[in-house]
C-alpha cells in the first residue's frame, strides 16, 4: 500500500472512513487524558475529520498532518476557512480557524517542524496502515512527541472476511506496537453497528495510553528477551 492509495482514494471519493461528526468515543472519553486547556494535540492521518474542530472547540491547540492536499484542501474549505500555507521541511503546514495540518508523509514529519506535543488523538492511524508499517509508525509518533499520552481507537474483526484498511488491530497488536512504552489501557469496547463498511462484524475499542514509568519499560523489554529467546 503505497501513497497513491491514499491520493485515489480522496480523488474518487471513497472515503467512507469519513465520519459526518465528531467521533462519539472522542467525545466520551477525551477527559480520560486530562489534559490542561491550551494543550498541544497530534492528530495524525487526520484526513477531514471533524474531531479536529470539536477538540479546537475544547480549547486544545490542534495539529493534524495528513498525506493527502485534497482532504486537507476540503477540511478548510467545508469550515468555510481560509488557511495560510508555509513549507515545513518536506511538508508544508495549512493554518486557518485556529487548527494547523501539515501535508505530506507522517514519517517526514520532525520534533522542529511540529513543536511540543502534549498528547496524541489516533483515530484513522494505526488501523490505517498495514502491519509491517504500524510499529515503526508507532515509534515515530513516539519519539516526535516525546512520549506524550495518546487516545487511540481500533477495531477487530475477521481480516479473512475484508480486506483492510481499516485493519483489525487486536489487543495483541496494540501491545505489540505501544506496550514497550505506554500502559494500554482499553476504555471502552462496542460493536460496531451494521458492521464494518456494512460488511464484516466487528468492534472497536477505544484505549488510553500512558508513558510507562523506566522501570516498568525495562521489565517490559526484558520479558520481550525472554520470550524471544525461549
Amino acid at each position: 500500500m503505497d501513497a497513491n492509495f491514499w491520493h485515489d482514494r480522496w480523488r474518487l471519493g471513497q472515503t467512507a472512513f469519513h465520519e459526518g461528526r465528531a467521533n462519539t468515543l472522542l467525545t466520551r472519553h477525551w477527559d480520560a487524558l486530562a489534559l490542561t486547556p491550551g494543550a498541544s494535540v497530534l492528530v495524525p492521518l487526520s484526513g477531514k475529520a471533524l474531531d479536529l474542530w470539536w477538540l479546537r472547540d475544547r480549547g486544545a491547540r490542534v495539529i493534524g498532518v495528513e498525506l493527502s492536499e485534497a482532504a486537507v484542501a476540503e477540511f478548510f474549505e467545508e469550515a468555510n476557512v481560509m488557511p495560510t500555507r508555509e513549507p515545513a521541511g518536506a511538508l508544508t503546514r495549512w493554518e486557518g480557524g485556529g487548527v494547523a495540518v501539515f501535508v505530506g508523509n507522517v514519517f517526514d514529519l520532525d520534533v522542529r517542524a511540529l513543536g511540543p506535543v502534549d498528547a496524541v488523538y489516533d483515530r484513522a492511524a494505526l488501523v490505517a496502515l498495514p502491519q509491517p508499517i504500524r510499529r515503526r509508525y508507532a515509534a515515530h509518533v513516539a519519539t516526535i512527541t516525546a512520549q506524550a499520552p495518546q487516545l487511540l481507537i481500533t477495531f477487530v474483526y475477521d481480516q479473512t472476511a475484508m480486506d483492510g484498511p481499516p485493519f483489525s488491530v487486536d489487543a495483541t497488536e496494540v501491545a505489540a506496537c505501544h506496550g514497550a512504552i505506554y500502559t494500554c489501557t482499553a476504555l471502552e469496547t462496542r460493536d460496531v453497528a451494521d458492521g464494518l463498511k456494512g460488511r464484516v462484524a466487528a468492534s472497536e475499542t477505544v484505549w488510553r495510553l500512558t508513558r510507562r514509568r523506566h522501570d516498568d519499560q525495562d521489565q517490559h523489554r526484558e520479558a520481550h528477551v525472554g520470550r524471544s529467546i525461549r
